[in-house]
């Protein structure tokens, strides 16, 4: 996920601030539902948790992208309350990790609970903090329940001790535990505060961790109201730090300090963290960027894709590291379904109430808005045309931008292989699945991919063929990031490791193996000689083999 913005002196995440900007019309009114919806005391009260033991960070500011106007004034961690963040985290993960399972998947199940209690105040909080249209914070409200509930549910099955065969049948008791990996670093960013925080921070603390976690500035009361609702729940209030700062200075003291580290972002920062990381010998995982292809095959029912794609491309006004930015239809079908697509896109509504009337949000910040601009312009210079959108609407609010759908894109262009994050799409034509095929995967990244055919098994074996860490048939992303016990993630530059499913969980422990020999020893038995024992166990694994022992 593309959702920050790179410090040129050490490559670490940078919180990628709204600052206040030009007005639109209506701002009144906007600024008086922001302030009736978003309390002082909720404000000051969350700005209080943040971890801060004495140093002097200075002070970080978010501003809302729907107005410009000040949401929340921070004090910044300095590098010393990252490291005292973490010293009480440690402190506190070692009762934790005695703390049974059942206890630590209760906090969960409430947490569940108090997740669809809260929505409301959450949604607001998304919105203002975001900029997207409230269909879109809803699916971050959906998405962090159903992970709570899974991992609430799930966590047992994939972390409990289980039982292996040991090197001989009967003779040696092999037991493989997980244990936790001791206090997590998470680092996440401002497109999905409340969906992301959930799919890192819980699995790492059911699995018996504690976490120091970095919000970015601009979502930062999204993730501390979280962690409220989390200790609401009867979480340790020790147990989940949150800092917060500009990312070059605390993102680098997360790293220093953790026994792992779990990042989303983008790929240039990905991979300053990977080394940061590597350099110490802890692991992290990464989610990155992504230029997601669609494929609407000739068979393809055109309603339903068209439908399908306006929701991939534009949702959270296409700030998603799953989102589509690249379609391609077959060419029998091309005519019939951009003229749909171009009347559905047209058709949109964008808004900044926090209500269900607009169909597309803000952008989040200013270089996201700059980065679209500058994509579309570039491309426009190079010869591609502007089917659909291509404008800033000052006059919606200071960060919107239009949905945008591009024609004879080329690969010299900017928006052709560079991921946009906003809300703009490429389309093209093709004949053959083998030229589809090749241009989908004709990409650094490879996160997400779609397909829409009536023909199951042709999906299938597409699907195999696509450089992808997902795929969803007849679906943009929805179907694929909402099974959350299936992994979730990206080959290539698009990341390393899974959240979601077992592989979400079992990234925060180490494997453990306990082996009891009983009776007799791996040595020679009864004064046995080294020859004969040797002979012995030749034929006792030619037998192993036979009898089909795994």
């Amino acid at each position: 996920m593309t959702a920050d913005t790179i410090d040129p002196g050490n490559g670490i995440s940078e919180d990628a601030q709204s600052t206040p900007a030009g007005t639109g019309h209506g701002e009144a009114s906007r600024l008086e539902t922001i302030h009736t919806r978003l309390s002082a005391d909720l404000v000051e009260r969350l700005v209080g948790k943040v971890s801060i033991h004495g140093a002097v960070g200075g002070r970080t500011q978010s501003y809302s992208p729907l107005t410009g106007e000040l949401i929340a004034d921070y004090p910044a961690s300095a590098p010393q309350d990252v490291r005292a963040a973490f010293e009480t985290a440690r402190r506190a993960q070692q009762t934790w990790a005695t703390t049974p399972l059942s206890q630590r998947a209760k906090v969960a199940r409430r947490l569940h609970d108090l997740l669809l209690e809260r929505s409301e105040q959450l949604l607001d909080l998304v919105q203002i903090e975001t900029g997207k249209a409230r269909k879109h914070a809803l699916d971050e409200v959906l998405s962090a329940a159903a992970a709570t509930r899974h991992y609430a549910y799930a966590s047992r099955g994939y972390i409990r001790p289980k039982r292996r065969r040991g090197v001989l049948p009967v003779l040696t008791k092999v037991t493989e535990a997980r244990v936790p990996k001791g206090v997590v670093g998470i680092i996440t960013p401002w497109n999905y505060p409340l969906a992301l925080s959930v799919s890192d921070v819980i699995p790492a603390l059911i699995a018996g961790n504690a976490v120091v976690h970095k919000p970015d500035t601009q979502t930062a009361l999204t993730g501390l109201r979280l962690r409220e609702l989390a200790v609401q729940a009867g979480l340790p209030e020790d147990l989940w730090q949150v800092v917060v700062g500009d990312g070059p200075v605390v993102g680098p003291a997360v790293i220093d300090n953790a026994d792992y580290i779990a990042f989303t972002g983008s790929t240039a920062t990905g991979r300053s963290v990977a080394q940061a990381a590597a350099a110490r010998l802890v692991g992290c995982s990464l989610e990155l960027g992504g230029k997601n292809a669609m494929l609407v095959l000739d068979d393809a029912d055109i309603e339903k894709a068209v439908s399908g794609a306006v929701r991939g491309c534009f949702s959270s006004a296409g700030q998603l590291c799953i989102s589509i930015e690249r379609i391609y239809v077959h060419y029998t079908k091309y005519d019939d379904f951009l003229a749909r697509f171009l009347t559905e896109v047209r058709a949109m509504r964008l808004g900044s109430g926090l209500d269900y009337t607009a169909d597309m949000g803000s952008l989040t910040n200013t270089k996201q808005l700059e980065n679209v601009t500058l994509h579309v312009e570039d491309a426009k210079a190079k010869g591609a045309k502007v089917l659909s959108g291509g404008r800033r609407r000052a006059d919606i609010g200071p960060l919107f931008y239009e949905p945008t759908v591009l024609g004879d894109v080329k690969d010299i262009m900017r928006v052709h292989g560079d991921e946009t994050f906003g809300p703009v799409v490429s389309v093209y034509s093709f004949k053959s699945e083998s030229e589809v095929v090749a241009e989908a995967n004709n990409t650094k990244y490879g996160l997400n991919a779609s397909v829409w055919t009536r023909d199951n098994k042709r999906a299938r074996e597409i699907a195999v063929k696509l450089h992808t860490g997902t795929v969803n048939v007849n679906e943009a992303y929805a179907a694929a990031w909402g099974s959350v016990a299936a992994p979730m993630g990206g080959m290539r530059q698009s990341g390393l490791g899974r959240r979601h499913g077992a592989e979400g969980i079992l990234r925060f422990t180490e494997a453990q193996t306990t082996a009891q020999e009983r009776l007799l020893p791996i040595a020679p038995w009864f004064g046995m000689s080294d020859q004969r024992w040797g002979a012995l166990m030749l034929r006792s694994l030619k037998l192993l083999k036979t009898l089909r022992m795994k």
